[in-house]
């Protein structure tokens, strides 16, 4: 950075010295003196009087990467272990470990770093520093605490190579092992930053990384959001009051001219090596380090961040795996998603929207989530709002409209037996489409929403796919997938794989699209439809045209859909985030009922994208075949997947079929698929006689308790009317924070 100093330490330079050099070479070279003084003011503002504090296990490359890091930023660095530590015992570290032991070490060395102050420097913990709370917190106080993050493997090869003899902690019976895992839970208690550092990363680089690391945590302003009907124009003349953070979105949902969210500058990008020392990694895990990049800390700390990733995944799911990779028969692999307490891939994002929903908001306004469902969302979304804290639940207060007609039985019985004190079930008579069509025009209806604020105090909000904290947590679970397959050694990273989704509302697999972007080496994404296949005819043609289109009911509820939203945000990405362009096709899709990509756009989906439907009979023999071959029983949108899957994979790379729900939801469907004659109407009936069967997998755990204890309930029903929806938010807003309040 500094290299027209090279030739003598940036601390033994003089200011008369610097101010000559520099006046050389402002005269001699404008441009390049102007590149320079930005950038050293850049290094010298980057840390200020705080202090950069590196943490992590013995071996992480600390003390190095402190060094080359504070030459960087010409700043002092200090080393805990030798510049604190030996000075103020006057022996080695090895010594004193020996002559006091293990736990009467971890107390004097955290009573040395209690007297300890620096301000504007580097500093480099010993391992063990962040095993004493009082130590920590207070050289935190002046301190940005940056984790290294190295996969344990890869340490314990280092260790070995170094023959290094002072962990604190070991001892006969107690592997290395055993104390690299112990101590990852106090690393991650304290860390503001975490730097991935996998495999053989020379310093250099990790000292980059550090630098780059500190400057995103001190500037949010980067990472800001557009709606995907946003112009070029509008966007570079917009003020800085405008701008629209994580936290922002979240609670907006949509934004205010009826387009989507995005991130402005994309999603971050992870290289081979940041993916790679995530394979050994938990689900919990991957989930926190990809997240951590895609929230900015300014929006929610890291540590909250974690703390709500193990609420929402750590004891939710009935699987340790949380989303676990099972081999079906020959290239394909099924992605298990219905492992959370309402049985589908919508837990994993409504297990953790709804903590970072309720972190996100003011503690001044009430909130009104709104929610349209094709079916399995309603339960999800009820079951996730209803964990929050009390509290939380007195300020957030959440609507589900469901057609009331297009849901299976036991899906419908799920969304009436969910509903508790702040959640409510409301059956549109209607289908999915004009639900969620209603929700957007009610959200970009000024009058309606400034009067619920005006007068009820309360703001609405959406927790739909459309809301970006929903389609967040999808990312990881297809990015996890493919580090499974490595674990289990089925492929090398950066051998390619297909995924195959059953496809309605575009969510699903935009996430696994996204998790491309940021280096899944993912092939193609393979969408799945029923005989709703308008999707899979606009990827074949480019044409979306839903004239003289209605929608039919299936046997995959959770697909028939007309209206793909999520596809907005994908056509914005391909078409260079022109919002002009986006807005266009979708006023013409809204006003006309149909649209057409240009040529060159079509080109670029079909790289991304190829599509099939299946029919309801194709569907249930699927089912009825894998059975009979494997004694695995596919959910119908699965089955969907399979059938699609058969049809257009090429079989030179392994499939992941995203297994969307348990087939307990769609029991009378199943049922029918394994030629059971007589099947008796009552879900728990039919649960109990899929039970008989003994299949993989075994009958949902939480499905089954949910009927057991509530039955069926009731519920409101209203007419397909936007003015009676908007009728039943205000009776509700009245009935709910009125009596709390």
């Amino acid at each position: 950075m500094f290299h027209i100093f090279q030739y003598q330490p940036l601390r033994l330079i003089t200011q008369n010295s610097l101010s000559s050099m520099c006046l050389k070479l402002m005269l001699s070279r404008p441009v390049a003196f102007a590149q320079i003084w930005k950038s050293w003011f850049s290094s010298h503002s980057l840390l200020g009087k705080k202090n950069i504090i590196l943490m992590g296990p013995p071996g992480a490359g600390k003390t190095t990467t402190g060094r080359i890091v504070g030459q960087k930023l010409d700043c002092p660095v200090i080393d805990i272990d030798d510049d604190v530590l030996e000075t103020t015992w006057n022996m080695s570290v090895s010594e004193k470990l020996q002559d006091v032991g293990y736990e009467e070490f971890l107390e004097e060395e955290g009573k040395a770093l209690l007297k300890f102050s620096a301000s504007g420097s580097v500093i480099s913990l010993s391992g063990s520093n962040p095993m004493h709370a009082a130590g920590m917190q207070h050289i935190k106080k002046n301190g940005i605490v940056v984790y290294l993050d190295v996969p344990t493997t890869v340490i314990m090869r280092r260790l070995k190579s170094k023959q290094m003899d002072r962990i604190v902690g070991l001892s006969p019976g107690i592997s290395l092992k055993d104390i690299l895992q112990f101590r990852k839970q106090f690393y991650k208690r304290w860390f503001d930053i975490r730097v991935l550092c996998g495999g053989d990363v020379a310093a250099e680089v990790v000292a980059e990384k550090v630098l780059d690391a500190v400057k995103r945590y001190q500037d949010s302003e980067l990472e800001t959001f557009i709606s995907t009907r946003s112009s070029h124009t509008a966007r570079s003349t917009e003020e800085d009051s405008h701008k629209l953070y994580f936290s922002d979105v979240v609670i907006q949902g949509l934004a205010l001219d009826g387009g989507l969210f995005v991130p402005e500058r994309g999603l971050p990008k992870f290289t081979a090596e940041e993916w790679q020392g995530l394979i050994e990694a938990t689900y919990i895990e991957r989930a926190q380090v990809i997240l951590e990049k895609c929230i900015h800390p300014a929006d929610i700390p890291a540590s909250k961040l974690a703390e709500i990733i193990e609420t929402a995944y750590g004891e939710n799911f009935s699987c340790s795996k949380v989303a676990p990779v099972r081999h079906l028969a020959g290239n394909q692999f099924l992605l298990e998603l219905f492992h959370g307490p309402t049985a589908s891939f919508k837990d994993f994002a409504l297990q953790l929207m709804p903590h970072l929903f309720a972190y996100c908001i003011p503690r001044s306004c009430n909130y009104l989530i709104l929610v349209a469902t094709s079916g399995d969302t309603g339960s999800a979304v009820l079951d996730g709002f209803s964990r929050l804290h009390d509290a939380d639940k007195q300020r957030i207060a959440l609507v589900n409209f469901f057609p009331e007609d297009g849901v299976s039985p036991i899906q419908k019985s799920q969304m009436i037996g969910c509903q508790k004190e702040n959640a409510w079930s409301v059956g549109v008579k209607s289908d999915f489409d004009f639900c969620q069509t209603a929700i957007k025009q009610i959200f970009t209806n000024s009058d309606f929403t400034g009067f619920l604020t005006v007068e009820y105090g309360t703001a609405l909000a959406a927790a739909n796919s459309i809301n970006w904290a929903r389609l967040l947590p999808q990312i990881v679970y297809h990015a996890s997938a493919y580090l499974d397959l490595i674990h289990q050694g089925i492929i090398s990273f950066g051998s390619p794989v297909d995924i195959c989704i059953p496809t309605g509302n575009f969510g699903n697999m935009l996430a696994a699209f996204y998790a491309k972007m940021m280096g899944i080496p993912i092939r193609k994404c393979i969408c799945a439809s029923n005989e709703n296949n308008v999707l899979t005819e606009f990827i074949r043609t480019g044409v979306y045209d839903l004239r003289g289109r209605k929608l039919i009911s299936s046997f995959s509820p959770a697909v028939d859909i007309l209206k793909s939203s999520n596809l907005e945000r994908y056509l914005h990405l391909i078409g260079n985030e022109d919002g002009q362009l986006v807005t266009q096709l979708f006023n013409q899709l809204e006003n006309q009922g149909h649209f057409q990509l240009r040529k060159d756009l079509l080109g670029k989906l079909q790289q991304d994208l190829v599509a099939g439907w299946c029919s309801d009979e194709d569907c249930l023999a699927a089912i009825h075949s894998v059975y009979s071959t494997t004694g695995y029983i596919l959910d119908t949108h699965t089955a969907v997947a399979k059938v699609v899957a058969d049809r257009l994979q090429d079989r030179t790379c392994p499939i992941i079929i995203s297994s969307t729900a348990h087939y307990s939801k769609f029991a009378p469907a199943i049922l029918r698929a394994l030629r059971i004659a007589e099947i008796n109407q009552n879900p728990l009936s039919q649960l109990h006689l899929l039970s008989s069967y003994s299949a993989l997998p075994p009958i949902h755990w939480g499905l089954l308790e949910t009927l057991k204890k509530t039955g069926n309930g009731d519920h409101q029903v209203c007419a397909a009317d936007i003015s009676v929806l908007m009728s039943h938010i205000e009776t509700l807003i009245q009935n709910h924070f009125m009596k709390v309040f």
